[in-house]
């Protein structure tokens, strides 16, 4: 059985500063997150800083070039090796970010849904690109009702699978099972972290202070200069898309950014919600944290 730690919880809750605090001895971090996977995306996706990733040692960190796509199948992949490499040096992986299909796919098993087909995924990104994503998610209703209803209608990602399934397959993404019962071959320690909504706001809004501080600005000009635009499948990601859509002033930007980022950290605890096996604390429980991470691993 294959031990190791998951920790996950919505954007700006404090998971970094928990891995420096706590797990910053015999562990390597798997990264589960689907921006931090992309090289030059570091300022806008609050990538972990060299210092640390020099204290801990870091895995599928800029994997990917930002004009590139990444399926949760490959991560699911990619995190199986990364884990076996982890443990066959003695040490423990900790899997650790916020994009919640890397953790379902890996922890349960993946949909027996097709994979991805880059011609159909080609020919979705082009009709949302000419048709809007509002288009898309009504062509979900039509197709997949049951998807489009599970899926919120800016989360372009998930209502392009969905639109790849029905495409490639003839039959909806929510026809295909999805297990809920933990791999076999698995024995994770599974820690969430949650704050009260009022402080995990604003927290957000003091991390994206910190971003335009840091040169995100700078870093979205690098980008434009690399020929960045909206049909990268990086450039879907929150905080990077609204610097390339339409904004009066920099305070309009931060708030559009802001909204942004509020309305998919609901999403992301109503999903992680769905996890039976965490162990839910309190993002300032670091003694808590530490003393169910000791017990876990004298086992």
């Amino acid at each position: 059985m294959k031990r190791f730690v998951v920790l996950f919880g919505p954007t700006a809750v404090g998971k970094t500063a928990l891995t420096e605090e706590l797990f910053n001895f015999g562990m390597e971090v798997v990264n589960a997150d689907s921006v931090q996977i992309y090289k030059y995306l570091d300022i806008g996706s609050a990538k972990p800083d060299l210092a640390l990733r020099a204290k801990i040692p870091h895995h599928l960190l800029d994997i990917r070039n930002p004009w590139e796509s990444y399926s949760s199948g490959e991560f699911v992949h990619d995190a199986e090796n990364a884990v076996d490499e982890i443990l066959n040096r003695a040490k423990v992986p900790l899997l650790t970010g916020g994009t919640g299909y890397y953790f379902r796919q890996f922890l349960y098993g993946e949909s027996k849904a097709p994979k991805a087909d880059a011609a159909v995924r080609e020919m979705v990104n082009k009709m949302i690109c000419e048709k809007g994503l509002c288009w898309a998610h009504d062509e979900l209703k039509r197709v997949d009702p049951v998807s489009a209803g599970r899926i919120h209608p800016n989360d372009k990602y998930r209502i392009s699978r969905a639109l790849e399934v029905f495409y490639c397959s003839g039959r909806p993404l929510s026809s295909f099972p999805v297990s809920n019962v933990l791999r076999k071959d698995f024995s994770p320690l599974v820690i969430g972290l949650f704050r009260e909504k009022t402080e995990l706001e604003e927290r957000i809004k003091k991390r994206i202070d910190i971003m335009f501080s840091s040169g995100f600005m700078e870093e979205i000009g690098h980008l434009k200069e690399m020929g960045a635009d909206l049909t990268w499948p990086s450039m879907d990601a929150i905080g990077y898309r609204e610097a390339f859509s339409e904004y009066s002033s920099i305070d309009d930007l931060k708030e559009k950014i802001f909204i942004s980022t509020r309305k998919y950290a609901k999403r992301q605890m109503t999903f992680f919600r769905s996890f039976p096996e965490t162990k839910w604390f309190s993002a300032d429980e670091n003694e808590a944290v530490a003393e169910e991470v000791k017990r876990y691993l004298s086992i």
